[in-house]
């Protein structure tokens, strides 16, 4: 297969996260003319990973296909970590508003500050001012998100999101941005209320749950 629609400024996005949700890396292959995908993927632990591709087959609509990927090397199991509203990376401090809720569009809001002031010139990347993976714990469901805001220049520190998990349960939430040109990625362990009535899962069968924007 060597036809793909560019989607948010690529034909494939690869996403591998671990099965503890603590490990996260979202990257971009390049293909060759026989449609192979290589990339080197960044330094992880060892362990037990899910590997997703996401892509629009041109003239189709937009999937994800996964496989599992073992890491070799010394492994001691980890728990999925606790839930969390905040979290650091490389000095940003990033906090995570609003509640999931299962079976319905739930807003949440990034917040991105550094030294306690607001981060108001977030790089676009991608073609917006972030982007949101949602993983589910246990099956390794997966959910792809893009801002709620369209922009085509800097901004934040706020970036607001519509998810939609199909389940209540642990998600893994992971929030990719970019500012002085470099791509940083905040993650928190959050958890999904029940839906007030009957939801049908569709990520139920262990197939990942594609987003749309």
């Amino acid at each position: 297969m060597t036809a793909f629609d560019v989607a948010h400024e690529k034909e494939l996005h690869l996403v591998l996260v671990s099965r503890d949700l603590r490990t996260y890396a979202h990257v971009h292959p390049e293909r060759d003319a026989r449609g192979t995908w290589t990339v080197t993927a960044p330094p992880m632990p060892a362990g037990s990973y899910r590997v997703y591709a996401d892509f629009v087959p041109t003239g189709g609509e937009g999937m994800t296909l996964a496989a599992d990927l073992g890491v070799p090397g010394d492994y001691t199991p980890q728990p999925v970590p606790e839930p969390a509203h905040e979290t650091t990376v490389d000095g940003y401090d990033v906090s995570v508003d609003g509640e999931l809720v299962a079976g319905q569009e739930s807003v949440i809001t990034v917040t991105v500050t550094r030294g306690g002031e607001p981060v108001t010139d977030l790089d676009p990347y991608l073609g917006a001012l972030g982007h949101l993976v949602a993983i589910r714990d246990g099956d390794l469901a997966y959910l792809h998100v893009h801002p709620l805001d369209e922009t085509n220049g800097p901004g934040g520190p706020a970036v607001r999101f519509a998810v939609d998990v199909p389940t209540a349960g642990t998600y893994g939430l992971y929030f990719d941005f970019s500012h002085g040109g470099t791509v940083r990625t905040a993650s928190v362990i959050a958890d999904a209320a029940p839906a007030d009535d009957t939801h049908t899962d569709t990520a139920g069968s262990g197939e990942e749950e594609h987003g749309h924007d």
